[in-house]
C-alpha cells in the first residue's frame, strides 16, 4: 500500500480528503439543525452568487456541465485499453487511472451533494412554515376540489384560446410573467422572499418529455431549467415549481404545493389558471381513488375549456409512455430515496394533503 501511495501521493491525499468529506456528510446529515444552518448561511448564498454568473447566458450551463462530465468519464474508459497496451507496468497504470477516475467521480458527487443534496436533510417548507400535511377526509377533499373547480371555471374565460378552444398563451409571454410570482405568498411566509431568476429553456425538452420530466433545478450551477415542449397550460405552474427550488426547498411535493399556492395568489390570470389546473389534477386524481362517483359529478361541472386543456395534457404525456419513461422514473425514484425521500416518486401525492390543509 505504501508503494502505491508513492506512485501518486497527491491523488491519494485528494482521495482521503474526499472520503473524509463524504464521511462527515454521512455523520451530520441526520442533524437537521446543522444541515439547515449550512443551507441558510453557506450553500444558498453561494448558489445565489453562482447563478448571477450562470444567468449571464440563456443557455443552461448545467446541461453542458453534465455532458462534459459524461465525456470525461467516457474518454477515460475508452483510453484505458490503449494506455494498458503501451504501459510497461500495467498494474500501476490501471491503478492510477482508476484512482484518478474515482477522485473525479467523488468530486462531482460531492459538488452536487454540497450544492443541493444537503437541502433534502435541512428544514423544508413544512418545518419553516408550521403548515403540515395532515390526513384528510373525503368530504374535505371534495370541498377543496370543488373550490378549485369553481376557480378554474371562473378563470377559463379570461385565458386566450385558439379556434379549437385550447389554451393559447405564448411561452414567451409566460416566461415574461414569471417575475414576482412569489410576491404575495412571501408576505404570508417571509422566508420565501428572494430575487427570482427566470428559469431557462431546456435544450433537449423533447428528451425530458421522453423521460417524464417537466423541468429540474441544477444546484451545481444554480439554474432552473424547464421543458418548453410540454403543454403550455401547465408551464406557468411548472415555472413556479422551479422557483420554489430556487428558494432551497428540495421536497418535490412541497414544491408542487408552493407552485399552486404562489401561482393562484400572484394576481396574474394566466398563472392563477395554471396553478389551479395543476392543483385540480392532483386533487381530482386523489378524489377518483377515494370516491369515483363524486369524482364524476365534479368532473362534469368543469367548463368545456378546462376539460380540453386536461385532455390535451393527458394526450401529450400518453404519447411518451415507453421503457425510457419507466426507467428514468425508477432512477429518479431511487435518487429521491437515496437522499431520505422515502416515498420516492410517490411522495408527489403528499401535495394533496398540503393543499387541503392550506385551502
Amino acid at each position: 500500500m505504501r508503494k502505491r501511495f508513492h506512485w501518486a501521493p497527491k491523488r491519494h491525499i485528494l482521495l482521503a480528503a474526499e472520503l473524509g468529506l463524504l464521511l462527515l456528510f454521512l455523520v451530520l446529515r441526520s442533524n437537521a439543525a446543522v444541515m439547515t444552518w449550512l443551507v441558510d448561511h453557506v450553500t444558498q448564498p453561494f448558489k445565489q452568487g453562482l447563478s448571477a454568473v450562470t444567468y449571464l447566458t440563456p443557455i443552461p450551463l448545467a446541461e453542458l456541465l453534465y455532458i462534459a462530465i459524461g465525456l470525461v468519464i467516457l474518454v477515460a474508459l475508452v483510453r484505458l485499453p490503449f494506455a494498458l497496451r503501451r504501459s510497461a507496468d500495467r498494474r500501476r497504470t490501471l491503478y492510477l487511472r482508476f484512482l484518478s477516475l474515482l477522485c473525479f467521480v467523488l468530486a462531482m458527487g460531492e459538488w452536487f451533494g454540497l450544492a443541493w443534496g444537503i437541502n433534502y436533510y435541512a428544514d423544508g417548507f413544512q418545518e419553516r412554515s408550521g403548515l403540515y400535511a395532515q390526513p384528510v377526509t373525503t368530504e374535505e377533499l371534495c370541498r377543496v376540489t370543488a373550490l378549485f373547480t369553481e376557480e378554474l371555471n371562473r378563470l377559463a374565460g379570461e385565458i386566450p384560446r385558439d379556434e379549437d378552444g385550447f389554451f393559447n398563451v405564448s411561452r414567451e409571454e409566460i416566461f415574461d410573467g414569471s417575475e414576482g410570482v412569489y410576491g404575495n405568498l412571501a408576505k404570508e411566509f417571509p422566508f420565501l422572499a428572494r430575487e427570482d431568476r427566470t428559469p431557462k429553456r431546456d435544450l433537449f425538452s423533447r428528451l425530458l418529455s421522453a423521460m417524464g420530466f417537466t423541468g429540474y433545478y441544477a444546484g451545481m450551477t444554480g439554474e432552473s431549467v424547464v421543458n418548453v415542449d410540454s403543454p403550455a397550460c401547465l408551464l406557468p405552474a411548472t415555472i413556479a415549481h422551479e422557483l420554489a427550488h430556487q428558494r432551497g426547498i428540495a421536497s418535490e411535493q412541497e414544491c408542487n404545493f408552493l407552485a399552486v399556492a404562489a401561482a393562484t395568489s400572484c394576481g396574474e390570470a394566466v398563472y392563477a389558471y395554471s396553478g389551479y389546473l395543476m392543483g385540480y389534477i392532483h386533487l381530482s386524481n386523489a378524489l377518483y381513488r377515494a370516491d369515483p362517483e363524486r369524482w364524476r359529478e365534479m368532473r362534469q361541472q368543469l367548463a368545456a375549456e378546462v376539460q380540453l386543456d386536461i385532455q390535451y395534457n393527458n394526450a401529450y404525456w400518453q404519447q411518451w409512455e415507453s421503457p425510457v419513461d419507466t426507467v428514468s422514473q425508477k432512477v429518479y425514484d431511487a435518487f429521491l430515496k437515496s437522499y431520505g425521500q422515502e416515498d420516492g416518486v410517490q411522495s408527489y401525492g403528499t401535495v394533496v394533503d398540503l393543499l387541503v390543509a392550506y385551502y
